[in-house]
């Protein structure tokens, strides 16, 4: 499998994938995993999600920040993991990015709201999986 080609299929599964896999590890060293909307993306480097400043997953990262990202393009059965790290981000600018209309349902107090908050991920590596292939590379 070629590098280019493989980082190729990887950016348009991303682009296609409104649902990513996020991964993170617990406090007894167990990965957890959880689907959430894509919210932004950078290339296969950043990524953006939105979620509540109270849940597990942002109380997970506080205390470890390892995390990983899976897309699946499930009729071709191409998969790709990113494996890398979290910030927290509560700044208005990040909010700002990734904000859609609606999320007052889950935010009342709007887009200041303290549990509201974004989860920015950035790769270290990925290992994209084709056709029984793997091929780890850096984004």
């Amino acid at each position: 499998m070629k590098k280019d080609k493989a980082m190729q299929d990887s950016l348009q599964m991303i682009e296609k994938s409104q649902i990513a896999l996020l991964g993170s590890v617990d406090d007894q060293g167990f990965p957890n995993i959880k689907a959430m909307l894509k919210m932004k993306n950078e290339g296969l480097r950043e990524f953006w999600f939105s979620t509540n400043t109270s849940s597990k997953r942002v109380s997970q990262f506080k205390t470890n920040p390892k995390a990983s990202v899976y897309f699946l393009d499930q009729p071709t059965w191409k998969g790709l993991m990113l494996t890398g790290t979290v910030s927290i981000l509560n700044d208005r600018k990040s909010r700002e990015l990734v904000w859609r209309n609606g999320f007052e349902k889950y935010y009342p107090l709007g887009i200041d709201d303290p549990d509201y908050c974004v989860l920015k991920f950035t790769a270290h590596q990925g290992n994209f999986y084709h056709n029984l292939e793997n091929l780890t590379f850096e984004p």
